[in-house]
């Protein structure tokens, strides 16, 4: 038997999370079996726990965690052997599939990537997709010709999970950080991650009728979308990027062409969900190697089964601050 958060949906439609003990039987089909030891809570995650499965979940009874790592427990892949510790985002694992929120996991071999050395499960979990959307934003800018010292690199939503690991990579690779915030109270916070610079969300969220405004930034990775990143294209500096990772502030995007066709402007998507095993492996890899370790410590809380519905909720509501770790087996 094996305790794992359950969300389930009743007759007329409402659904409840509770934590259970399950048999292994229940588990999916898959290649590897995993013994689950930390997952993460992002904000599809929220939506998951929430009413209706936020239109992600599409059968229930469900295990939602779109995050995990632990040490592999059985496999039929060649790949993993027992003992071996894993990673897995994506996928839609946690959506689709059944989650990290669950002490076993059974999943396909494809799926998963090897922990990397230097980082432990936890460790991996304070990270987790939130982080390793960030290195990704972050290596695709560098693909696009970011170096350091040319100037102020924008961070947005920058106290949330994507953002806080953003600003911690940016600094540690000796980039000027603009942090953008709509929470005042954060500043310190931002500041020990690597922020030199906090810039009120207020003023980035004023939509202006200028197409271009002043030269400014010279990357960005903007987990807002909208209006904002309307704002911010017109603000690049020429032949910069930004990198798009998210749409808390609106998936339309109230724009004009002139930047890209006047100073080059480069909008760069970010998938981390169906991104080939190769760039999860480089992601990784840079992770162990770049993202200062002592500063996870700034971003997590942790958290346990139980904690989540709770917690999914304030996520939604953009209330949690950095990451939280889920210790699946507290």
């Amino acid at each position: 038997m094996f305790r794992a958060l359950v969300v389930e949906k009743d007759a007329e439609g409402k659904t409840s999370a509770s934590v259970q003990k399950l048999g292994d039987e229940r588990l999916p089909e898959g290649d590897v079996t995993v013994a689950v030891e930390y997952s993460t809570l992002n904000y599809k995650d929220g939506l998951c726990l929430g009413p209706g499965g936020g239109g992600l979940v599409r059968s229930w009874p469900h295990v939602p965690g779109i995050d995990f790592a632990g040490t592999v427990e059985a496999s039929d892949d060649a790949r993993y052997r027992p003992g071996d510790q894993v990673v897995l985002t994506g996928w839609r694992v946690g959506e689709v599939h059944w989650g990290g929120y669950a002490e076993k996991a059974r999943v396909k071999a494809d799926w998963l990537v090897p922990l990397p050395e230097g980082l432990g499960t936890r460790q991996a979990m304070a990270v987790g997709t939130a982080g390793y959307t960030a290195m990704l934003a972050v290596m695709a800018l560098e693909d696009h010709g970011l170096v350091p010292r040319q100037g102020p690199v924008l961070v947005t939503g920058a106290a949330g999970g994507v953002g806080s690991v953003a600003v911690a990579l940016l600094a540690a690779l000796g980039h000027e950080v603009a942090a953008v915030t709509g929470r005042p109270e954060q500043e310190g916070y931002l500041r020990e991650l690597g922020a030199t610079t906090i810039v009120p969300r207020a003023d980035l969220a004023e939509t202006v009728k200028r197409p271009l405004e002043s030269e400014t930034w010279a990357g960005c990775v903007d987990a807002v979308g909208g209006a904002m990143l309307a704002r911010i294209l017109g603000q690049m500096k020429y032949g910069c990027s930004v990198a798009a990772v998210g749409l808390a502030g609106g998936a339309a995007l109230p724009a004009t062409v002139v930047p890209f066709l006047l100073r080059g402007v480069n909008l760069l998507g970010i998938d981390s969900v169906m991104r080939p095993y190769a760039d999860r492996l480089r992601a990784w890899d840079r992770i162990a190697r770049d993202l200062p370790l002592a500063k996870l410590g700034a971003m997590v809380h942790l958290a346990t089964l139980a904690d989540l519905p709770g917690l999914g909720a304030d996520i939604l509501k953009g209330q949690v601050r950095g990451r939280v770790v889920v210790d699946v087996r507290g």
